[in-house]
């Protein structure tokens, strides 16, 4: 088999998708077709994982009463961690954010880690278990580039309880909440980073520390 070769043009067209890859919190209310939705999740699915072990583990939340109150029990924790900011400037820019899209993104889905998967027969993880929840985040990633390349936004919502978004959605005892995703078209592209654009905080540069010997 011959591997493809990647030209220089596609490498520029990489580098701006990564750039343009956001987290995406306004959303159109366009739906999203069944068709595509199947497509990104078997793209997410090519992410490496350790030992070929595959332990993510997508589940659709469809339900409106369920989304609303996942909904609710974010902005709960959000509005807990406003009172943890001391600074009064900085805690009213952080209550004047759009944290999630959660009642408003056409899909959301969560992201959980299988923590005993049958698949992959322990390689690569006896040391490094965590390796299963970092193939995880590869998955998740992935997903991330897929969408965006195909126009859609995803925001990662982190303000909230595992353990009660994880009872909420009846779950099995070894899966482990990674994430929860909001996905659909977005209001406002952009390439710079929402929480840049309203002052919160801006990119820092690389940091890389070199070892000679």
């Amino acid at each position: 088999m011959t591997a493809p070769e990647f030209d220089p043009g596609f490498v520029d067209r990489f580098d701006k998708l990564l750039r343009w890859r956001r987290d995406v919190r306004h959303f159109d209310p366009r739906p999203l077709s069944e068709a595509v939705i199947q497509g990104l999740l078997e793209t997410a699915a090519l992410a490496p994982s350790v030992g070929n072990a595959q332990p993510w583990r997508f589940v659709r939340i469809r339900s409106l009463p369920l989304r609303e109150t996942i909904a609710a029990h974010v902005d709960d924790v959000s509005a807990k961690a406003a009172l943890a900011i001391h600074d009064a400037e900085r805690r009213d820019r952080y209550r004047a954010l759009k944290l999630h899209g959660i009642r408003e993104a056409p899909e959301l889905i969560a992201v959980f880690c299988d923590e005993e998967p049958d698949a992959g027969h322990r390689l690569g993880r006896t040391t490094m278990p965590e390796m299963l929840r970092y193939s995880t985040v590869m998955a998740i990633h992935t997903l991330w580039l897929a969408a965006r390349a195909r126009g859609i936004g995803l925001g990662w919502v982190s303000i909230l309880e595992p353990s009660v978004v994880t009872e909420l959605l009846d779950i099995p005892p070894q899966w482990s909440l990674i994430a929860l995703l909001c996905l659909g078209y977005p209001l406002d592209p952009s390439d710079i980073p929402e929480l840049e654009r309203r002052g919160w905080q801006a990119r820092e540069p690389v940091a890389v520390r070199t070892l000679e010997r």
